[in-house]
């Protein structure tokens, strides 16, 4: 073997070990179909692994930080309202949301389904959001979860000059990417192949607030709301970020045939001026488009809670029934007053594996952060169930493994064609 493959090759093990430690979520959960909610098995363990690149160090607690870390297992600060949906009479429900945060409860906006009736062209949809913004624990300080998802705070210092910013203002921040070895699938041990349950998974970063990366005592970091608090002299100065939420969509692509083959069962196209859900006259004999097993469609996603008069069929939107009277486009939502947000179901922008696996160049940023500085994230994984692969029968697949991490790096050594040194460690192998 010629002493330039042998380094080639070396370079490749070297790097598939470090693909192993950069960041593991492994989850395993029940989970309920948005339709009927199917009995399944309760599994009632965690084992979330996390890890960084040099000059990202995270914590659950506030006081010890390390660059790996197990998010179940890791000692999380004494107040903390983290769930993690293993109890015995949950699992994973599906929700759907378009990441706005709620500033009062600092939490993230989740709506669940309050009602499914079928349709000649699908199933009308009701929704309640999740009361994850009424219930203060007065002994914590903290609004309590609601159930059916996992949600916990991630401490990241990021130690990147001396300068803090006290502005909420991204573009003092830098970029941070997401590692090109993140991915959900359906785990090799306990999972269920082909039931498509990866396919609808999604995770939120939510951006609470941050403090100067010197603050040392914990309380000042675990307190962090989307407020901004302290003087930054007896407390540290708290600068409220609450920024809508990053979400990642993993499998952009990927579909079951399965979950296609329900979608085109159920699915009748929509007439413009079917107004009314309910009405049999509302929809065409037509079934829908047929849709591929390797492309990506959008995501209807809820925006506001739903009732009978929203008139609202989970396949509303021009790429599945046709109907567009219920659904906006998030540029429109966005820039709308949120005194006037009407609208019902928005086509969101997620980060996607697709945007992930762009490389060099044009690798797309994931989220920024504050140089010297410590950032409360809050972290929501959950089932959207406004997804086209999210079907009755997608909870078969039982337990789905979730990796992600983060880095500061831009480039890989696979990004130089002639680079021969030696391998940094901070990103997986790309692999498109």
């Amino acid at each position: 073997m010629a002493k330039t493959d042998r380094k080639r090759k070396n370079k490749r093990v070297k790097k598939l070990i470090a693909i192993c430690v950069i960041c593991a979520v492994v989850l395993m959960v029940s989970t309920y179909a948005w339709f009927i909610g199917m009995k399944t098995v309760t599994v009632n363990s965690f084992d979330i692994d996390i890890a960084t690149t040099e000059g990202l160090y995270l914590s659950m607690d506030g006081n010890t930080w390390t660059t790996t870390l197990d998010a179940k297992e890791a000692v999380a600060y004494a107040k903390n309202a983290n769930v993690w949906a293993d109890s015995d009479d949950t699992g994973l429900i599906p929700m759907s949301t378009v990441g706005d945060m709620d500033k009062t409860s600092s939490r993230l906006k989740l709506f669940e389904k309050g009602s499914l009736t079928t349709t000649k062209g699908g199933y009308r949809l009701l929704t309640s959001r999740v009361a994850n913004n009424t219930n203060l624990d007065p002994d914590k300080g903290q609004y309590t979860e609601g159930k059916g998802y996992v949600a916990f705070d991630l401490f990241i210092k990021n130690l990147s000059g001396t300068e803090y910013y006290e502005d909420n203002e991204p573009l003092n921040e830098e970029a941070i990417y997401l590692t090109y070895n993140s991915a959900v699938k359906v785990a090799s041990e306990g999972g269920v192949a082909d039931s498509g349950i990866e396919n609808s998974i999604r995770v939120a970063f939510a951006q609470i607030g941050r403090v100067v990366a010197t603050t040392e005592t914990a309380d000042d970091i675990t307190g962090i709301t989307c407020t901004d608090a302290g003087d930054g002299e007896s407390h540290a100065k708290v600068t409220g970020i609450c920024r809508n939420a990053q979400i990642w969509e993993p499998n952009d692509t990927a579909h079951v045939q399965n979950a296609l083959n329900w979608f085109q069962k159920s699915c009748k196209t929509r007439k413009a001026e079917g107004a009314t859900v309910s009405d049999p006259e509302s929809y065409n004999d037509a079934a829908c488009a047929t849709l591929s097993t390797s492309q990506a469609y959008p995501t209807y996603a809820i925006s506001r809670a739903l009732d009978v008069s929203d008139n609202v069929d989970i396949y509303d939107g021009t790429e599945f029934n046709t109907y567009t009277a219920n659904t906006t486009d998030y540029a429109t939502y966005a820039a709308g007053e949120s005194e006037s947000k009407t609208y019902k179901l928005v086509n969101f922008p997620y980060f996607t594996d697709t945007m992930k696996n762009v490389k060099g160049a044009d690798r797309n940023t994931f989220m920024t952060l504050a140089p010297n500085s410590i950032t409360k994230v809050r972290v929501y994984i959950y089932i959207e169930g406004q997804d086209i692969d999210n079907y009755d029968f997608a909870q078969l697949g039982k337990k789905v493994s979730i990796n992600f991490g983060f880095t500061k790096e831009r480039y890989t050594e696979e990004d130089y064609e002639e680079y021969d040194g030696p391998t940094t460690g901070t990103d997986a192998e790309h692999t498109s």
